[in-house]
């Protein structure tokens, strides 16, 4: 289903040449072109150091649309929306290059109506952010009508963060600030809001009354591909926990919102984050996997983490004394993103006469990725006499009751944010409360602790969460 057409604006994108446009910004854009929900009126401009002009801009969206478009490529469709995109040379801090952007963007509102509306996607490497926005606001081109989109990482630390945002308040405000998180617009993190409220069986028991546990574990079969120099300054707790599993997680545990407004919304999310005590370093269990020191670019004796493992504890009503288990790991066995509800165990007296040896808790399994949905398990008994209890499950996939997989997530953030639909988006204050709850386990690093590829990462992450265990293991 195609969304509606937001407001006339111009979408510029800063890094036009990288790895992150090409893979995931151009072809969800091209998507949108196709389905009929970009502006009516508007148009792309690209911006990089890449000594291109229009024409070598529109060589490359092609072939990055050709290569990882969704929909793959339709050449008379493609052919239409090249005539949209533009380039401009220059550096993030070249003043002249600005100034010629500037101009270019001038000209293309006069020719396309799109009356001042501006969409600054942001696809540079971090230390960029702040200079960007300080420059748009000295060549003029802060419009009221624009906004400005970032990508992770919001800062290196907690202090770091709160800088990031005061030289982005000089010039944006923050109604006008998208914090794009990508695990945010997958079809099936959004689908948690509509599980849990408009279901009321389980709202009835989303909470320590009836839920023993929670789980959420991202896990990759890859290593860190050619990335050494980032990870190296950023480590699991920064590139993942701090940022994606802990929103997930907010999605998972955060109280009804009054409405679906999107400030309603965050306010909710925000308010379970500050209910998180911050890290305990003796409940974090870091690992590194073996062959890590032989990559390109790592530093002998580099103590930076892989995997990350910890215990949360959540200091409101509704999960005092449930214990939150967070897990991520590069070269585990398989890929996977699962979030489990461990529901409390059932009584076993009713069963102790017909020998039942054990019952299984029931649990409740979100499947963020692959093979998106959501299964149930419960126990039940086998054909015959007596009771012989066999757990069984109640399954529910995407591609097979809804007849195609989901859209892909920068589509659908890249159209809030030309909408001005905040929902999705992390804000100021829930950045900073997410900082605050690693900055322990930061200053104080708990000892990395090898681990083999192709494993489910150290023994001492099954120490952490025993006497439950890994649902993925």
């Amino acid at each position: 289903m195609s969304l509606e057409p937001p407001r006339p604006q111009i979408i510029v994108l800063f890094g036009a040449s990288g790895d992150l446009s090409k893979k995931k910004v151009i072809p969800a854009l091209y998507n949108l072109f196709v389905e009929g929900s970009l502006p009516e009126k508007y148009a792309i401009v690209g911006f990089a150091m890449s000594d291109w002009d229009d024409d070598a801009f529109r060589r490359h969206a092609r072939d990055s649309v050709k290569e990882f478009s969704r929909t793959g490529i339709d050449e008379e469709q493609f052919s239409r929306f090249a005539e949209t995109l533009s380039f401009v040379s220059g550096g993030f801090d070249d003043v002249p290059a600005l100034e010629k952007l500037g101009t270019r963007l001038e000209k293309i509102d006069g020719e396309t109506g799109c009356e001042g509306g501006r969409l600054y996607y942001l696809a540079t490497p971090p230390q960029f952010f702040a200079t960007i926005a300080e420059a748009l606001g000295t060549i003029g081109q802060a419009t009221p009508q624009s906004a400005l989109v970032i990508e992770k990482p919001f800062g290196h630390d907690l202090d770091s963060a709160r800088e990031l945002s005061e030289a982005i308040h000089t010039v944006f405000d923050e109604t006008r600030v998208f914090r794009i998180d990508h695990y945010l617009g997958k079809e099936t993190v959004q689908n948690l809001v509509v599980f849990r409220f408009a279901n009321s069986l389980w709202e009835r028991v989303w909470n320590s009354d009836a839920i023993d546990s929670i789980q959420l574990t991202v896990a990759e079969t890859i290593g860190v591909e050619g990335r050494t120099g980032y990870y190296e300054e950023a480590g699991a707790i920064r590139d993942l926990l701090q940022n994606h599993m802990l929103q997930v997680m907010a999605f998972v545990l955060m109280d009804p919102p009054r409405s679906l407004e999107p400030e309603a919304f965050r306010d909710e999310k925000v308010k379970l984050l500050k209910a998180v005590r911050p890290l305990d370093p003796n409940e974090v269990v870091r690992g590194q996997y073996e062959g890590y020191l032989e990559e390109d670019g790592v530093e002998s004796g580099s103590t930076t983490e892989t995997y990350v493992a910890c215990r949360l504890h959540i200091e409101n009503w509704r999960w005092d004394g449930v214990p939150v288990f967070l897990r991520h790991g590069k070269k585990l066995a398989r890929r996977a993103t699962e979030i489990t509800i461990r529901f409390r165990d059932a009584p076993r007296y009713l069963y102790d006469d017909f020998g039942v040896e054990r019952l299984t808790a029931d649990h409740l399994t979100i499947r963020v990725q692959p093979d998106e949905g959501i299964s149930l398990a419960f126990e039940a008994k086998e054909p015959g006499p007596g009771y012989q209890v066999k757990t069984v499950r109640m399954n529910f996939e995407y591609d097979e009751s809804f007849m195609h997989a989901p859209a892909e997530a920068y589509e659908r953030l890249l159209h809030d944010a030309m909408e001005g639909d905040h929902t999705l988006f992390t804000r100021e204050d829930g950045v900073e409360t997410a900082w605050r709850i690693v900055m322990p386990a930061l200053e104080h690093p708990a000892d990395v602790h090898p681990y083999r590829t192709g494993g489910w990462g150290p023994s001492e992450a099954d120490e952490l969460i025993d006497p439950r265990h890994w649902h993925l293991h």
